[in-house]
């Protein structure tokens, strides 16, 4: 699964893991990317959706349909 959320665009992020002696190999910060089923009303369907945390705090935020209307209007397909 690809680590990028649906909602919000999160993708991950790349830096260094630096060790005692300050040696630096390269790295990757993933988000923590959930999959999660949603029942949408007005679809009449449940739509699974790859969202990292913060992407379900907004779909809490702001409601499912909300969501998913932006993402119709994107063009992701669902």
């Amino acid at each position: 699964m690809a680590a990028v959320c649906q909602v919000t665009g999160t993708t991950p992020g790349f830096g260094y893991s630096v060790s005692h002696s300050h040696r630096r190999t390269k790295r990757r910060f993933d988000p923590n990317v959930q999959k999660k089923t949603y029942f949408v009303p007005s679809l009449g369907r449940k739509v699974t959706l790859n969202v990292s945390t913060r992407g379900i705090k907004v779909i809490d935020a702001r409601g499912i349909e909300s969501v998913v209307k932006d993402l119709l209007a994107k063009g992701v397909k669902l």
